[in-house]
């Protein structure tokens, strides 16, 4: 057992379990089963998830599978976090967060935004099943890199959070070994997150893709409150915050829109390192060609730099570091 302080608060933590194979007969009981909340492996948002054709996931290099196992097991396994579903990994540098990152993308997604970019992340089920002792083996083969560049682990996707038993348990694992932790997420399923998790997350790359909650439903298919009660908890625990803003033209670039994105994380201000206003692209239009989906902005532009920087200003005006 670990003893780790961490915000003045102490916890004693199992040490990170050896490989797993099967659940064993006496493992303690999993929790309830609360259908939807993301614990199961099974979370399926209606009727978005049917629209989805099955693919499998590339980039997994170096990443053994799970054992295979019955599905009680399965499904136990998943529930303790004891196995995720993933779709590749990557170490990149100043792109997921500070320093080089190992960024794990997990499968699925809840949300179906019309210029998603990896839109073979979306079906939990479709990615690579990989075991928790496996995932925190790789990253602390890089330790030694991170240690050096200000870097750690970023946990992206799909989103996340459909997964959270498997993000808590890695988060915690890595973290109490001294590895910098970050979330990108959207924050639609930031309650699968408790106050507690918090304390192993050192910084959360928040999507808001819009400040209105109607254009929020038309990009993603689901509602911004989530996001914005997330992203007050994480304000009140004191989790340093890079906002994320996508500019479509169109979809989210109208003037209105955008200064209710700002004034959104102008209430996380003191949270808040910096805002990242990102120009629309469609580098992933075609993954949905081959996924047989349709791609609705296929005809969208990108938008023009001054439209980009006149975005920033409205961000720059509520006071926040803009990028």
């Amino acid at each position: 057992m670990t003893e780790l302080t961490q915000r003045g608060r102490s916890r004693i933590l199992p040490d990170a379990p050896s490989r797993i194979v099967r659940t064993p007969l006496d493992a303690p009981a999993a929790p309830p089963l609360i259908p939807g909340d993301g614990s199961t492996g099974e979370y399926r948002p209606e009727p978005l998830e049917d629209a989805v054709p099955r693919v499998r996931g590339t980039g997994l290099a170096g990443m053994p599978g799970a054992p295979l196992m019955n599905r009680h097991d399965h499904i136990v396994a998943v529930r303790h976090g004891q196995i995720a579903s993933l779709h590749s990994w990557e170490l990149v540098t100043a792109v997921d967060g500070p320093g080089t990152r190992l960024t794990f993308f997990l499968a699925g997604c809840p949300l179906r935004c019309l210029y998603c970019h990896n839109p073979d992340t979306l079906r939990m089920r479709d990615g690579h099943p990989i075991l928790l002792s496996d995932a925190i083996d790789q990253v602390m083969r890089y330790k030694t890199v991170f240690d050096a560049t200000g870097g750690g682990l970023t946990i992206s996707g799909g989103e996340p959070l459909m997964q959270p038993a498997f993000v808590r348990n890695l988060l915690s694992a890595v973290h109490q070994r001294g590895v910098h932790t970050t979330i990108d997420t959207s924050g639609f399923l930031g309650a699968s997150l408790t106050d507690e998790d918090l304390e192993f997350v050192d910084l959360v790359l928040l999507d808001i893709k819009s400040g209105n909650p109607e254009t929020y439903k038309r990009v993603t298919g689901r509602d911004l409150a989530p996001t914005i009660a997330f992203g007050d908890r994480l304000e009140a625990a004191g989790v340093k915050k890079w906002i994320r803003y996508v500019l479509v033209p169109g979809l989210t670039d109208d003037p209105e829109n955008i200064a209710s994105a700002a004034d959104i994380a102008a209430r996380w201000k003191s949270s808040v390192e910096r805002v990242e206003v990102l120009p629309f692209h469609k580098m992933g239009e075609d993954k949905w060609e081959e996924l047989n989906m349709h791609y609705e902005l296929g005809n969208t532009p990108t938008p023009e730099k001054h439209e980009v920087e006149a975005a920033r200003d409205i961000f720059r005006s509520r006071g926040l570091t803009v990028f």
